[in-house]
């Protein structure tokens, strides 16, 4: 719903690859997603929709109209193209119809063998989709329960951006995961944090390609000796 979107002016969207881009490379990004953004705005069913990928489309609209006028005067202005980018990544990733397969649920739980589990996140971002919180507290709980120890917590990303940022963006995705699991109970001590960018893919793309899939962080554990 749009108020859930709180005062989207002064939210602080995360930092945006398109910003490494030259000002020739940026400006073909920027209207391209200033185009999904208006047609997703002109779609009777973006307006009838019951999210929030309206509010997107607008916003998304407003924010790459303001970042080429920016442009047009030789100026990156880093707030509205980092919005820009942000609004339209959630307008493309918006939930697909009921009869498209969800991504799959994590597995379920027991003690019969530590886990290997996926928690996923949305483009560019370092924060787990709201199903990945369950899944931590879950994880936690059961790791308690069963004497799961040395939680192995690896963070990865898609094939969009540069290795460099990919690379940080993979280490913070699993510093926060490892941080809920504190929060959660698990001890600090007996996780081991890694970030390793685009490698290992969980589905083989090409360069460029945002694949859901590919950005998550995996959580293993050994049995307690």
């Amino acid at each position: 719903m749009a108020a859930v979107m709180m005062p989207l002016t002064a939210w602080a969207a995360p930092a945006s690859p398109l910003l490494q881009l030259d000002k020739s490379s940026l400006k073909g990004e920027l209207q391209s997603r200033y185009d999904i953004a208006v047609a997703a705005v002109g779609d009777p069913a973006t307006r009838a929709a019951q999210d929030s990928r309206f509010t997107w489309a607008v916003e998304g609209k407003n924010q790459c109209g303001i970042a080429l006028g920016f442009l047009k005067s030789g100026t990156k202005d880093a707030d509205s193209i980092n919005k820009c980018d942000a609004f339209v990544a959630r307008l493309s990733a918006a939930p697909p119809p009921p009869a498209s397969p969800a991504p799959p649920a994590p597995p379920a739980l027991d003690c019969v063998s530590a886990p290997a589990v996926s928690i996923f996140f949305d483009w560019n971002q370092d924060v787990p989709l709201p199903e990945g919180a369950d899944t931590i507290t879950t994880l936690a709980q059961s790791a308690a329960q069963c004497g799961w120890a040395n939680l192995t917590v690896t963070g990865y990303t898609d094939t969009s951006g540069t290795n460099v940022y990919n690379d940080s963006l993979s280490l913070r995705r699993a510093r926060n995961v490892a941080s809920m699991l504190e929060q959660a109970g698990i001890p600090a001590g007996s996780m081991t944090v890694d970030g390793r960018g685009e490698t290992l893919l969980k589905i083989e793309t090409q360069d460029g390609v945002r694949e859901p899939m590919n950005r998550r962080v995996e959580v293993t554990a050994a049995t307690a000796q």
